[in-house]
């Protein structure tokens, strides 16, 4: 059962229809709702503020009410604040345009707290990509890890090793590795395939590439990618799910590895993977062969 209901807020999409529903259907059943407090104290309503680790430590649910960035945002908090126990389940709810990982409006919110609560629900793993950069910052993504070229720079020189045995140089505006969750992301606007979200795979794919080799790598979850930037190699940023994380220049080396089941996406069976990846990429179907 559900006796703590965390909070997660987008930053300026309209979320107090969506929160004085969770309270209210929290206040009937003696449950607690709490948020962080730069983000519940702009807003009145009965949450309570606490720090980042008691919101995902405490809550036996955490609630994403935004759009895929406030998904990612709360995916990465949770798998920051589990370090040995099992990450705590996330519901996405949508306030704004589709996206792939929200799961239900805010008008089917009683319904699915309800069902939630009723252990009327299945959990989806979604693995993520973890690297430490120069200086020893760790970083952990749940669409990608991108290594792109920063304004004024020059492009991505980059060799690619996987397990530590060479395979490829790219030359490229940026080089992206992926995860499943990913795929749909900058990895596809790159010509990376479209992963199903039940396997455990890397994705590696060069955006814009200026090299004879452009194609994409899927490694296993297993296999950590290292990149290398080569003398040529211009400054290069390091995005983590499309926010900047830091820099990089020529000489320096980043590994990603794969977390399996890094965080735990509450699924009610509204929609499938692919039916939401349909309507988002607006895949209408292909030309009949004549």
């Amino acid at each position: 059962m559900v006796h703590t209901l965390g909070l997660v807020l987008h930053p300026r999409r309209d979320a107090v229809p969506a929160i004085e529903t969770i309270t209210e259907w929290a206040r009937r059943r003696a449950a607690t709702v709490i948020g962080l407090p730069d983000e519940v104290g702009r807003i009145v309503c009965d949450a309570v503020a606490v720090d980042q680790q008691e919101l995902v430590t405490r809550a036996d649910l955490l609630v994403s009410l935004g759009g895929d960035g406030t998904m990612l945002r709360t995916m990465r908090l949770s798998a920051d604040g589990h370090t040995t126990t099992e990450p705590t389940p996330v519901l996405g709810v949508n306030l704004g345009r589709l996206g792939f990982l929200a799961e239900i409006d805010v008008s089917e919110l009683p319904d699915a707290l309800s069902a939630i609560d009723g252990m009327r629900y299945r959990v989806e793993p979604r693995m993520a990509v973890r690297a430490s950069l120069p200086g020893g910052h760790e970083v952990t993504g749940f669409n990608d890890i991108v290594l792109v070229r920063s304004p004024g720079h020059r492009s991505a020189a980059v060799a690619i090793s996987v397990q530590g045995h060479p395979f490829v140089r790219y030359a490229a505006d940026a080089v992206i590795v992926a995860t499943p969750t990913g795929s749909t992301a900058y990895s596809f606007s790159a010509g990376g395939p479209i992963v199903s979200p039940r396997l455990d795979a890397m994705l590696v794919v060069a955006a814009a590439a200026h090299s004879v080799f452009n194609r994409a790598l899927m490694l296993a979850a297993d296999e950590a990618v290292s990149l290398e930037l080569l003398p040529t190699s211009g400054r290069l940023a390091v995005e983590v799910d499309g926010l900047v994380a830091g820099e990089v220049d020529a000489g320096d080396v980043v590994t990603v590895v794969a977390v399996p089941a890094a965080a735990a996406v509450v699924r009610l069976g509204h929609a499938t993977f692919y039916e939401r990846a349909r309507r988002k990429l607006q895949v209408n179907g292909s030309l009949e062969v004549e």
